[in-house]
Order: structure tokens, then C-alpha cells, then sequence
């Protein structure tokens, strides 16, 4: 599998900061999952300016048309601030956006922060699990004028739920927006398999996805 230069340099990142990790962890959903992604292990200036490279590089490569870019409170706030600030060392000045969880009564009030959601809206969050943060955003955009035509998030799981889709599939079924993922699991099996993990560990990823995962 041919990954780009951004995918291997995010999934380095991902190994070096312990955002990837591996043994035996239990979801959310009550499965044993062999690797467990937590990108708020991302916690320094220069991790979060490589995450931020990654994330632009990748709408780039998507080729996605937008006008702004919109983080889901929390994880997506400093997620947006960073690719807004790798748009802007690429000369591109993109204004962003981001919500509050709780309205604000004075002041500015409201709920969104930043520039006001306008056109074709990309929404930046981390990974897309029940889609709750990412469908409010969807919601808040709508509501406020704006398009929303895409997310683009750090990993694709891969991974079905009860309907028989992905999280992923759900997502652009129901919202009808496109997920752009930096990486899926399998381009993360086709990274480690050259090193980043051991054939054990790379065998339980497999086992678990033969079991849980979508049809490619």
C-alpha cells in the first residue's frame, strides 16, 4: 500500500506522542479493541503544528472546494486553530469558526466564536465515533446559513455499528457531507507492517477488523 508523505509522517507523530497505542482496551461500544487513538495526546507547539500540516495536506490532496473551516467544541477547537494556521504558512488565509457548549448570555452571546459560518464549510474534528459532536455541528452551520460539505477527521476506525455502516458511512448517508480521513486503519496496518508494530499485534488488528470492520 503506497501511503503519501503526510500519512506516514502523521502516523509517526501518532507512534512517537502514544496517540497510538496497543494491547487490549475496551470501547465504548463494549468491544476489546488490540489498538486504542487518542489524538489529545497531541499536547506540545510542535506536535500540534505537524498535526495541523497533516490535516491541511490532506484537504489539499482532497481537492475539496471551501470557504471557511468550523472546530466542534472541544477537541475541535485547537485542531482548527492549528490547519487554520498551516492554511495560512501555505498563503492561505482560511477564517475559521468554533462553538461553545453552553450559550453565553452576555457579551457577544451565543454559541459560535469566530468568524460568522458562511459558503462551503469544512468541519475539523479528531476521530468520528457516534458522529454526536459532528452532527451538531452540522445542525449549528445549517442554522446559521452556512453549507457544510465536508470533515475531515484523524482516523477512519473502519469499523461497523449496529446498522451494518461505519461510523464514517453513517455520517455521509445522513448528513450528506463527505469525510476526508487523514489515515484508516488499514493504510495504519499497511504503515506498521513495515515496523511500527510486531506480528502479533499486527495479527490481533487484523483478527479485530475481520470480526468488526466493513467491507472495503
Amino acid at each position: 500500500m503506497s501511503l503519501s508523505a503526510y500519512q506516514t509522517e502523521f502516523l509517526q507523530l501518532a507512534l512517537d506522542h502514544e496517540v497510538l497505542k496497543f494491547g487490549e482496551f475496551t470501547l465504548k461500544s463494549g468491544r476489546k479493541s488490540p489498538y486504542f487513538f487518542n489524538l489529545g495526546r497531541i499536547s506540545s507547539g510542535m506536535a500540534m503544528r505537524a498535526l495541523g500540516s497533516a490535516y491541511a495536506e490532506a484537504l489539499s490532496v482532497s481537492g475539496i472546494q471551501y470557504d471557511m473551516l468550523f472546530g466542534p467544541a472541544y477537541k475541535g477547537i485547537p485542531l482548527v486553530t492549528a490547519v487554520a494556521c498551516a492554511q495560512a504558512e501555505r498563503g492561505i488565509d482560511m477564517p475559521y469558526a468554533y462553538n461553545r457548549k453552553e450559550a453565553k448570555d452576555h457579551g457577544e452571546g451565543g454559541t459560535l466564536v469566530g468568524a460568522a459560518p458562511r459558503g462551503r464549510v469544512v468541519i475539523v474534528d479528531d476521530v468520528l465515533t457516534a458522529g454526536t459532536a459532528l452532527r451538531e455541528a452540522v445542525r449549528l452551520l445549517k442554522d446559521a446559513g452556512a453549507e457544510p460539505v465536508a470533515a475531515v477527521i484523524a482516523l477512519d476506525r473502519q469499523e461497523k455499528g449496529p446498522s451494518g455502516l461505519s461510523a464514517v458511512q453513517e455520517m455521509e448517508r445522513d448528513a450528506n457531507i463527505r469525510i476526508i480521513p487523514l489515515v484508516t486503519v488499514q493504510t495504519m496496518l499497511g504503515y506498521l507492517a513495515g515496523g511500527g508494530a510486531d506480528d502479533a499485534t499486527l495479527a490481533a488488528i487484523r483478527a479485530y477488523q475481520a470480526q468488526y470492520g466493513v467491507s472495503p
